[in-house]
């Protein structure tokens, strides 16, 4: 498994990239048994309907550009695709946007990934290089909780899954994730291991600067994350 994320990285320096492409990363995520949603990458226009009517609607679509890192701040994503035609203008407007926006963007295709299921409950992993303490591994509310209250915990990596349920009792909006007004509680026990496996992860390649799992949807079944992103030292 290490060989096969050394390639990985290994490629992408060999391209003079300082980050992963988006499927590279969740790639890795994968090895280390971290849920993320069926994605295909579409290089040829042509491949789009056969592809999007595969995976089944309503789908997400995102720009694959080695130019691009933070592809919502240039239109590289595009959410709720419900049909044919809406994925076959999706695709046309996000590469005129992003070529507008980024001069010199090589479009090397879009990644289609089926949408994530409503009502699931956001939160966020991270994972990045400390002076003092190395490897730390970070886990918050996400969407708009993380930036208004700002409700994260920290551990140094790697950790099991007893200190990960540690990491989530330390959170204030805990409760959130218990369940209120009749809502059932999220998968405890899938949170827990997705949060250990992220850290090994994360200690295991001292090559990741950061690494972020942004934003991560919890269910009373199931656990799903959507946004991969790793940068390298």
């Amino acid at each position: 498994m290490k060989e096969k994320i050394r390639e990985i990285i290994d490629k992408a320096r060999e391209k003079g990239r300082s980050f992963l492409l988006e499927m590279e990363a969740e790639e890795i995520f994968k090895l280390y048994q971290i849920p993320v949603p069926e994605t295909m990458l579409i290089e040829k226009e042509e491949h789009l309907i056969s592809s999007g009517e595969k995976l089944g609607f309503p789908l997400v679509m995102k720009i694959v550009s080695p130019q691009v890192i933070h592809k919502t701040d240039v239109g590289g994503v595009k959410v709720g695709i419900k049909n044919k035609e809406e994925l076959v203008s999706a695709y046309k407007t996000m590469v005129e946007e992003v070529q507008e926006k980024v001069a010199g963007a090589e479009i090397k295709g879009v990644l289609l990934q089926k949408m994530a299921p409503p009502g699931g409950r956001e939160v966020v992993l991270g994972g990045l290089k400390d002076p003092t303490f190395g490897p730390v591994v970070m886990f918050g509310l996400g969407g708009i909780w993380v930036e208004v209250l700002k409700d994260v915990s920290f551990r140094v990596a790697p950790i099991n899954e007893i200190e990960a349920r540690e990491m989530v009792n330390d959170i204030k909006g805990k409760k959130i994730l218990e369940g209120v007004r009749g809502e059932k509680p999220v998968d405890f026990v899938a949170l827990c291991k997705t949060i250990a496996n992220f850290s090994r992860m994360v200690y295991d390649f001292p090559e990741f600067k950061e690494v972020d799992a942004n934003p991560v949807f919890l269910y009373p079944e199931a656990i799903l994350c959507v946004d991969a992103r790793i940068i390298l030292e």
